[in-house]
C-alpha cells in the first residue's frame, strides 16, 4: 500500500513523463465548444481515453445526437474499441455524455512497469480523438 503522498507522488511522476515522453499540445478542454472536453485517465485500476458532454442536458443531447450520427465513422475510421454512453455517472454523481476507449489490460499508476504501455496507448488513441475531432469539428460546432 502507499500513502497518499507517495501515491499523489507516482501520479505527478507519471503525467510528468508522459509529457515529456510526447511533448505535445493537447485540445482536452480547448474544443471551443462549451461542455466538450477531451480527458485522460489512470488510475490504480485502469486507462482510458474519453470525450466528456458535460454541458446542460438539452445541449448535451444535441451535441450527442451529432456524435451518435458520426458513430460509425469514429468507429470504422479512428477508433473500433470506442465505447458510446450517453448516460454515464461520475464518481461525484453528476450525469455527463460519455464517448472512452479503455485500455484492455491490467494497469496501475502505482505499477511503473505498467507506465510505458500506458503512456502509448493514451498518446495513440488521444491522437485518433483528436483527429476525429479536428475532421469533423464544423458539424460538431454547428
Amino acid at each position: 500500500m502507499f500513502s497518499k503522498e507517495e501515491s499523489r507522488q507516482l501520479r505527478e511522476l507519471f503525467w510528468t513523463s508522459f509529457g515529456k515522453s510526447f511533448p505535445r499540445k493537447w485540445l482536452l478542454y480547448n474544443t471551443k465548444i462549451k461542455g466538450f472536453s477531451f480527458k485522460f485517465h489512470f488510475d490504480t485500476k485502469s486507462a482510458l481515453v474519453a470525450l466528456d458532454l458535460e454541458d446542460n442536458l438539452e445541449k448535451r443531447i444535441e451535441n450527442w445526437g451529432k456524435l451518435e450520427s458520426l458513430k460509425s465513422i469514429l468507429k470504422d475510421d479512428y477508433l473500433p474499441d470506442a465505447i458510446f454512453e450517453e448516460e454515464f455517472i461520475l464518481e461525484n454523481g453528476k450525469e455527463i455524455s460519455r464517448i472512452y476507449v479503455p485500455l484492455n489490460q491490467k494497469v496501475s499508476i502505482h505499477n511503473k512497469n505498467t507506465w510505458q504501455d500506458v503512456m502509448e496507448f493514451l498518446n495513440e488513441k488521444m491522437s485518433l480523438f483528436e483527429a476525429f475531432f479536428e475532421d469533423y469539428e464544423e458539424v460538431l460546432k454547428d
